[in-house]
């Protein structure tokens, strides 16, 4: 049904189109009622209030650029050659129509300024229902003032200055009002941090209705939000970042700052203390495996832990999951063939490819809870050769075979996230520790190479993400899936941004709590400690900059294939670092261990200082001549 254009034309209608109302019109989702009909009463002002819910981004599929436009997962050729992500992390991207945009409806997953037309809609005529009730429309008001900012901070993050929309103009506006400009990244995210502070108050601290309301905003959602955006904002990428020199709206007003400001952290490491504090008030906390409790070797409980956190569902870990996104095909993509006699007829029911490249495998700490290349025990030059698995990896890697060096003495994590050639992948159906499948994955071997499509490009699977209950039928073309909503915020998360906050505002001393409250839960001792007795450089976790590597290799690892490390290698300015190299993995190609035990290169990343913000559409830039492009686009 088409919105009425008499009253409402929002501000980027003149991006959209340049020539008239009717194709503002058409850019309307046919679900969205008229105005009048859509306030009438509470039920349909309700069915509004979904509608502004169902343009929240989508998490758990291809659509996310943050989990696969990245490093974390590497899918080969034959599958993902025209998937956007892929495209992007080896250097894709175009200006002509951008992939995996929001900005705009030139080649956009959705159009998110349309999302925020329809929030001050709701804004706007949430008075109208005769019968809704006061404290009902004071949630609904909190709820859309949230989503209206979690949008603004959503296209901030992707594309760095954005106009603020503040309210929708009126068709007499005039045209000079329509063509409107970019407000400055530290308006932008004032903007954000006003909307959410008028929110919180009146967000329900938890949700009382879970079955009907599992997945809408509440206050600890708030309050992480406000933290992540001032986290953002304080970092590199928008913090005193001279890359931009020239990067200047048409009124001369400087879009990035370019000095640096160290109160800005301070501001952020306040607003992640309240969030904790709100979070905690609420019941959230880092989430523990019981189910097995009794029966299973504590090694094996730890690494459940680990996947739990991630995998069960609406735990109290998860501040925020994506009802609207639940985690379904990527658990088929990153289950490898471990049931035992699967026959030919049951081989289509999971596909194998969510492969994490060798450098992720390489990220995770030694069983010493340090980097590998800094663990003075770890035989680091020798990490490729192969060894025979003893008795003391039996919850791990299964003992009497041969596996390379690097699958052996790490952190349970590293055990948690990834699968591997023999790696134990405790669940699927198995109660005991001792009768733990495992992937078989030379080539020949069931979860091994069989064709171009089915197979992972660098011999690893992303095993957090599958639900240890899952199970793949032996003889029939079925795959049993346990489906959890995609977590946006964990407790965990929160924690670790509140210590890179400390330790960039007040130094090292603060922080360590807060890291270490993660570390413990992953069966790890705490910084201190650990680098002290493991590391070549003792000293690091002193050091403002030796915490703050750490920091980020510790959610690095902690956040793996959340969709977390896309966007903080962007903010700390490293993505160039990382997404500049050969993506390599083992030789799943080989039938035999020295064969298989080949590091090959499997693809290239290419990453180019343009890509840290996203580039707006040409025809956009040509609609409205307010508009600056961004740098190197």
């Amino acid at each position: 049904m088409r919105l009425k254009c008499i009253k409402f034309l929002t501000v980027f209608s003149f991006i959209f189109c340049s020539t008239s109302c009717d194709k503002f019109i058409d850019v309307v989702p046919d679900n969205i009622a008229v105005i009048e009909n859509s306030f009438e009463t509470r039920d349909a002002a309700e069915r509004f209030l979904a509608t502004l819910y169902s343009y929240l981004p989508p998490y758990a599929t291809i659509g996310n650029p943050a989990i696969i436009a990245g490093d974390e997962i590497a899918v080969n050729d034959r599958v993902s050659r025209d998937w956007g992500g892929s495209i992007i992390a080896r250097g894709g991207q175009n200006v002509a129509s951008p992939l995996l945009g929001f900005w705009g409806n030139t080649g956009s997953v959705s159009n998110m300024f349309i999302a925020l037309r329809d929030c001050n809609i709701f804004l706007e005529n949430v008075d109208k229902p005769f019968d809704l009730e006061d404290f009902e429309k004071t949630r609904w008001v909190a709820e859309a003032k949230f989503l209206k900012a979690y949008f603004h901070f959503y296209l901030m993050r992707m594309y760095g200055p954005i106009p603020i929309i503040r309210e929708n103009l009126e068709v007499s506006s005039g045209i000079d009002a329509i063509r409107i400009h970019r407000d400055p990244v530290d308006e932008v995210a004032d903007y954000i941090v006003e909307l959410l502070d008028e929110a919180i108050p009146d967000l329900p601290i938890i949700i009382q209705d879970p079955i009907d309301q599992s997945g809408r905003v509440t206050a600890p959602v708030a309050a992480a939000i406000k933290a992540r955006t001032l986290v953002t904002v304080a970092s590199p990428l928008f913090n005193g970042n001279t890359d931009y020199p020239t990067f200047k709206g048409k009124n001369g007003e400087e879009l990035i700052n370019s000095t640096f400001d160290e109160s800005k952290w301070s501001r952020a490491a306040e607003a992640c203390k309240q969030a904790i504090e709100i979070a905690e008030t609420a019941g959230h906390r880092l989430y523990e495996f019981t189910d097995g409790a009794d029966t299973w070797s504590d090694s094996t409980i730890t690494k459940l832990t680990i996947r739990g956190s991630l995998t069960d569902r609406w735990n109290d870990e998860v501040i925020w999951g994506s009802s609207t996104s639940p985690v379904e095909q990527l658990q088929n993509w990153s289950q490898p063939r471990i049931a035992l006699g699967v026959q030919d007829a049951a081989l289509g029911s999971i596909q194998s490819w969510w492969s994490p490249p060798l450098r992720i495998a390489e990220m995770f700490y030694s069983e010493n809870g340090v980097p590998i290349n800094e663990d003075s025990d770890y035989d680091y030059n020798s990490r490729y050769e192969t060894e025979v698995v003893d008795e003391a990896h039996r919850h791990y890697v299964n003992v009497g075979y041969e596996t390379a060096k690097l699958n052996l003495h790490r952190e349970p994590r590293f055990y948690a996230s990834l699968g591997f050639d023999r790696g134990i992948w405790m669940g699927h159906g198995v109660s005991e520790d001792d009768d733990a499948l495992f992937p078989e994955a030379k080539k020949g071997e069931r979860a091994g190479f069989e064709n171009e499509l089915s197979y992972p490009l660098s011999g690893y699977w992303a095993k957090k993400l599958v639900h240890y209950e899952n199970i793949q039928q032996s003889t029939v073309n079925s795959y049993t899936r346990s489906t959890y909503p995609f977590p946006i915020v964990r407790l965990a998360g929160l924690y670790l941004l509140y210590a890179e906050a400390l330790n960039e505002s007040t130094g090292p001393e603060e922080a360590y709590t807060w890291i270490d409250r993660v570390r413990e839960r992953a069966g790890l001792n705490g910084v201190v400690a650990s680098w002290t007795n493991a590391s070549i450089n003792p000293s690091k976790p002193a050091t403002k900059e030796g915490l703050r590597e750490i920091i980020q290799q510790e959610r690095m690892i902690e956040l793996v294939f959340e969709g977390q490390r896309f966007w903080d290698l962007r903010r700390w300015k490293r993505a160039a670092e990382f997404m500049n190299s050969d993506i390599r993995g083992w030789n799943v190609r080989g039938s035999n261990i020295a064969d298989y035990y080949r590091v090959i290169p499997v693809g290239t990343y290419k990453f180019l200082r343009r890509d840290y913000l996203w580039p707006i559409a040409e025809a956009d830039i040509v609609a409205n001549s307010n508009l600056v492009q961004n740098p190197g686009w």
